[in-house]
């Protein structure tokens, strides 16, 4: 007999990548997941077919011993009688037996983890973090697109479908997701719609019982009791000495009571008659979403579903035109202004940038994307926040000819100074990447904003749009009712500060969550200083304007 060792051997021929985690927050970094993936499918089917080997050998072995069996158990008195065979007998449960331990007790699993783990800097591999970040931002394009959980379940976004099913066990970890998050709401929703799968399928991919535990204690959670505990019995059928779920199940009981909806102990109407006997319906729960610090969150969320919020007198008066600013080279080619907005303006230039300046910015951009942050208004530090999910690099004018010509484009177009304006920030929007609603310039007690610039605050932002959105993504100004759509090559501008340098508060602004596409900015901030001739200040706050 000869014994085969199983040695994997794997091959990996891609590009190191540096992980820094937070891959959700940009697009364009979870690229990398499908070479990931691909990776541990070749791995995964090297394992299978290692351990195919290992049993074809196995049962190679087999055959072998029971052909001998039968030999032997035929005459045993007469095979043994061969001095040959005694000795071949003796050896096979021995020697040979001892090489068929060797087979049988050979795992080949953990050589294939092992080189899996080691190539961790190679593959590009999401953190819990990841996944938890993911997870809410797909509770976040829930709740401002109004999209139903059963049909998100489905595959389907707005009508169309866009991917696989999810299984009960994809519901379940969405639930537990924000179950973990203290987001009992999005729980109730995504463990129902668990529950309701797990009835459908064959082949379970979550027990009944984990999803029970979740989902009746965030229903009572929500406000509904008697719903909780008949989700309560329904989990001690399955588990009946489930300690915790006993004492809720009292707990229940004694709040159902006090308030009158079942009988008192003693009377009539056992509590144990409260049993589900219908399928379970997250519509007939009294549910109500986690509140959040944003005052305009109601506008906000409808300006990023496309709903027609301005006054149509105010939209009547707005124009399209070409514009020269009486700059040379812009009277051979006049730059396509849209008016979006008069008081404050809000423009929108057309066919500002070209696709070779997006893919340059673009590609040096990529290496150097970090989490996008905001700054601390009390300390002035940078520091990522939930409220900002994206990736960010900054690129400087002199370290390539396009991006030096958009800022000098920008300059020419606006007709501010270049010189105090900040490098160029380029930014991709990951899962559900967005910017809640926010101000561009520094308030009153940000007093550490923007101090080692020297530059003073920020008086006008431009904002290049590098991607065409396929849903979601809209740039919207919830105190206008005014929503800018991404439209790849254009521009938006707009100023910040009054004339007199006060901070403008209808410029407070939002980058709504993308839906489905992937969405690429880039944005120069531009700075007072320098600008006194070019923007002059006025007596009262909205000369000029």
């Amino acid at each position: 007999m000869h014994i085969i060792t199983f040695m994997p051997v794997l091959f990996l021929l891609m590009q190191p990548n540096v992980i820094y985690g937070e891959v959700f927050t940009a697009l364009v970094d979870m690229e990398g997941l499908i070479s990931t993936e691909l990776e541990l499918v070749r791995h995964l089917d090297n394992y299978i077919q290692a351990e195919e080997t290992r049993l074809k050998q196995l049962r190679k072995y087999l055959e072998e011993y029971e052909s001998i069996y039968q030999e032997a158990s035929a005459d045993v008195t007469k095979y043994l009688a061969n001095p040959i065979n005694a000795y071949l007998l003796v050896k096979r449960l021995t020697a040979d037996w001892k090489q068929v331990e060797g087979v049988m007790t050979q795992n080949v699993g953990p050589a294939f983890v092992h080189n899996i783990t080691q190539h961790r800097g190679v593959l590009r591999f999401p953190s819990d973090e990841d996944l938890n970040g993911a997870a809410v931002a797909l509770m976040r394009l829930q709740d401002t697109y109004k999209l139903d959980t059963h049909a998100l379940a489905e595959g389907k976004l707005l009508g169309k479908k866009y991917s696989r099913q999810l299984t009960a066990g994809d519901c379940w970890e969405l639930g537990r997701q924000s179950y973990n998050n203290g987001d009992h709401y999005h729980t109730v929703l995504w463990m129902g719609e668990a529950l309701n799968k797990f009835e459908d399928e064959s082949n379970k991919t979550v027990s009944r019982q984990d999803i029970l535990e979740y989902l009746a204690f965030s229903t009572f959670k929500q406000g509904n009791v008697k719903e909780a505990l008949q989700l309560t019995h329904e989990l001690l059928k399955i588990v009946p000495f489930h300690q915790r779920a006993l004492g809720n199940k009292k707990y229940y009981e004694d709040l159902l009571r006090q308030q009158g909806v079942i009988q008192r102990r003693g009377e009539t109407g056992d509590v144990e008659n409260m049993i589900m006997d219908e399928p379970f319906n997250t519509a007939n729960l009294k549910l109500t979403k986690p509140s959040d610090h944003l005052p305009e969150r109601e506008n906000y969320e409808k300006l990023c579903r496309g709903e027609k919020l301005m006054d149509p007198k105010i939209e009547g008066r707005l124009r399209c035109r070409l514009v020269t600013n009486n700059v040379p080279f812009l009277y051979i080619q006049p730059v396509k202004m849209e008016e979006a907005y008069h008081k404050p303006l809000i423009v929108i230039y057309h066919n500002v940038i070209s696709d070779d300046e997006m893919e340059t910015v673009k590609k040096m951009a990529q290496p150097r994307f970090k989490r996008a942050t905001v700054q601390n208004s009390v300390t002035g530090n940078l520091e990522p926040a939930n409220y900002r999910i994206s990736k960010s690099a900054w690129l400087k004018s002199e370290e390539h000819d396009h991006v030096l010509k958009v800022t000098r484009r920008v300059g020419a177009i606006t007709g501010l100074d270049m010189a105090t304006a900040e490098d160029l920030q380029v930014v991709n929007y990951g899962i559900g990447g967005h910017y809640e609603p926010h101000f561009d310039y520094a308030r009153k007690e940000e007093v550490n904003a923007f101090k080692d610039l020297g530059w003073g605050n920020r008086v006008a932002t431009w904002l290049f749009y590098m991607s065409d959105v396929e849903a979601g993504g809209a740039t919207v100004f919830p105190k206008l009712n005014l929503a800018l759509w991404p439209q790849k090559g254009s521009a938006a501008f707009w100023y910040n500060l009054h004339p007199n340098g006060e901070g403008n508060e209808l410029t407070r602004h939002a980058a709504c969550p993308v839906l489905t596409g992937s969405k690429w900015v880039s944005n120069k901030w531009i700075h007072e200083r320098n600008q006194e001739f070019r923007h002059p200040c006025g007596l009262k706050y909205d000369t000029g304007m």
